[in-house]
Formats: structure tokens, C-alpha cells, sequence
């Protein structure tokens, strides 16, 4: 095959022990080479960075593989083709892929997924149309099974997943406290996405303004925290409460922070069950045909944080794990403004 360009890309340069920092990871160079029979080659403009990267990148078995060191990360990623030798994805074609971390990708066709970018912007796939809102819909609908009336907590609520989780319940017809760090977050979630409550995770007792906010008791806890909220939210929810066990990211890098409380499960009789969204990826046809009218008639928001260039993807992926700077999802613009067909 023929060399056409170069491609930067970030590589895994060692595996971190706590919090992941930037000498853990490296930017490199490569030869791109022209795509072979029913391959493509994508032009990437976007990328995600998640929380469930972290564990990737240790050595430890998992439902995902772990990150190799010297190869380029992987996570979800759209762009376009700029070649193509397979008839079922020509060139302009906008597509999604796991080929994230990287400018350019060549793979055979069939590793990429068409996307309609005439919906919504090709980059709400990796949010509200993508896995982060699929996440929240399978959490609330499929594993919680929320109902109309009932009081939901949800953790992290201005991050990806718990933005579009309490909006969607908000739809529902759910009265909707979310957890936040920092008043700009809690203000963001009360005035632009309609929380009926917003607490300050990073002011103050957790578990005693959870009890201010719902003096009468939660009936689901959407947990992607653990640790101090998950003790607040077992103490909070009424008998036969349940839990929906997205993630736990204050134990991502080593922490592990006790929960106290767990004992409540049995006397509560709570149901508590973590999910891996890709075992319900049968119904992510029926998620989009749901939630893309209401990201059409602005009835659900898309709150996003963009960093621009491959180059800065470490730093907004271990910004994102700290939690305290972007609103929203967190994307990488792997292509510069006006580079798109």
C-alpha cells in the first residue's frame, strides 16, 4: 500500500499506579497508508474520553481489554471517509468507530458504524445519541425501571451520562436531585437542564443535604460516583429503593473509599445492580428513536466541553477524571474548524 500522509495518534507510554498524569502517555507520529480491498480511510473530527478508560489503562482483566503500552488508545470516535474501497461507505460518508485517540484511522468497512449527520451533529453521537446517553437511558428505563412520581438521585450530574440521565427523567415525569462539584455546576443543572434540585457535593455534608432535598425519601439512586454518595443515597432511599450501578469513579485510581451503609440494603430490601451498557446494545435502535425527537424539539439539551487537538486528549481525559472543570461531555476536536465536507 501507498504512504499518502502522517498521523499523530496517543499511545499508552506506561501504566499508571493512582491517578494517571501526562508521562503516562505519548504522542506520536506514524506513516498512514492507503486503504486495502473493503478498507476505508476516516478523516476522525471527534473523540471521547470516558471514565471507564482508567481501567483500561491497567493490566487487569475486565469485560474490556486492557490498553497495550506503545499502541494507540481506543475509544469511540466520528469522523469521515476520505477513501474508501468499499461500496457501502463512500467517500463524505460520516461514520462512528472505536478508532479514537488517533487523527486518521484505516480499517476494514465493517469496523465502522454509519451515522446520520443530518439528524444532529455528527459529535452528539459520542453524547446524547451516543453510548453516554444510551447509558443513561438503559440505567433509568432498563435497570431502575424509574416511574413517573418517584424521586431520583443522580451522581456526577453534569457530566456526560448524569446530564442526559436527569433530563430524560425530568421527561418522565420524575422529581430529579443531582450531585455536582462546585456552585457554577449545581447553578447549570437547577437553571439550563431543569434539576428540581442541585446539591454541592464539595460544600458541606453530602448525606445531610440529601436529606434536606428529599426529606421524604429517594425511590433510585443513579450512582457513577460511589464512595461518600452512594452511603448518602443508601441512607436516603425508601424500602424497595433501587439502585442503578453506572460507575464508581472515587475508586478509579486506587482510593476505593469505604461505604458504611450497606447493611440498609437488606432491611431496606433495595435492589442494586451494576450494568454494562453493551449488554443491551439490542436496544439502542429503540434509545435514538426515542431521545432524537427530543434533541429535535429542544426538549433535551446536549451540554458539551470541547479541547481541541489530539495532542491535548491526556489532559482533557485526566481533567475529566477530576471532575472539576468542563460541564457536560468532554470531546476532543481531533480536526480543526472547517476541515469537515
Amino acid at each position: 500500500m501507498q504512504t499518502i500522509a502522517k498521523s499523530r495518534e496517543i499511545r499508552l507510554a506506561s501504566r499508571p499506579s493512582g491517578w494517571p498524569t501526562d508521562e503516562h502517555f505519548e504522542l506520536a507520529e506514524v506513516e498512514l497508508q492507503a486503504a486495502g480491498p473493503g478498507e476505508v480511510l476516516v478523516r476522525n473530527t471527534h473523540m471521547s474520553v470516558e471514565p471507564y478508560m482508567r481501567g483500561r489503562m491497567n493490566d487487569l482483566k475486565s469485560y474490556v481489554p486492557p490498553f497495550e503500552i506503545g499502541k494507540a488508545l481506543q475509544g469511540s470516535a466520528v469522523g469521515f471517509v476520505v477513501e474508501s474501497n468499499d461500496a457501502s461507505l463512500p467517500v463524505g460518508t460520516w461514520v462512528q468507530s472505536m478508532f479514537g485517540w488517533r487523527e486518521y484511522a484505516v480499517a476494514p468497512a465493517k469496523a465502522f458504524t454509519k451515522i446520520d449527520a443530518s439528524v444532529a451533529p455528527a459529535n452528539a453521537y459520542l453524547g446524547v445519541l451516543g453510548i453516554p446517553g444510551f447509558t443513561a437511558w438503559v440505567g433509568l428505563n432498563i435497570i431502575a425501571e424509574l416511574k413517573a412520581n418517584e424521586v431520583l438521585f443522580i451522581s456526577s450530574a453534569a457530566g456526560g451520562v448524569g446530564s442526559i440521565g436527569g433530563q430524560l427523567a425530568k421527561l418522565k415525569g420524575a422529581t430529579v436531585i443531582g450531585s455536582a462539584g462546585g456552585p457554577e455546576k449545581a447553578r447549570f443543572l437547577t437553571k439550563e437542564l431543569g434539576f428540581d434540585v442541585a446539591i454541592d457535593y464539595k460544600e458541606g455534608s453530602i448525606g445531610k443535604k440529601l436529606a434536606a432535598a428529599a426529606p421524604g425519601g429517594i425511590d433510585v439512586y443513579f450512582d457513577n460516583v460511589g464512595g461518600e454518595q452512594l452511603d448518602a443515597a443508601l441512607v436516603a432511599l425508601r424500602p424497595f429503593g433501587r439502585v442503578a450501578a453506572c460507575g464508581m469513579i472515587s475508586g478509579y485510581n486506587g482510593e476505593q473509599p469505604a461505604v458504611r451503609n450497606l447493611i440498609t440494603v437488606v432491611g431496606k430490601r433495595l435492589k442494586v445492580q451494576g450494568f454494562i451498557v453493551s449488554d443491551h446494545i439490542a436496544r439502542f435502535d429503540e434509545f435514538v428513536s426515542e431521545v432524537a425527537p427530543y434533541l429535535r424539539d429542544g426538549k433535551i439539551h446536549a451540554p458539551e466541553s470541547f479541547v481541541d487537538g489530539v495532542e491535548n486528549a491526556p489532559r482533557a481525559f485526566i481533567d475529566m477524571l477530576r471532575g472539576g472543570k468542563h460541564i457536560g461531555k468532554v470531546l476532543v476536536r481531533v480536526a480543526p474548524e472547517g476541515s469537515c465536507p
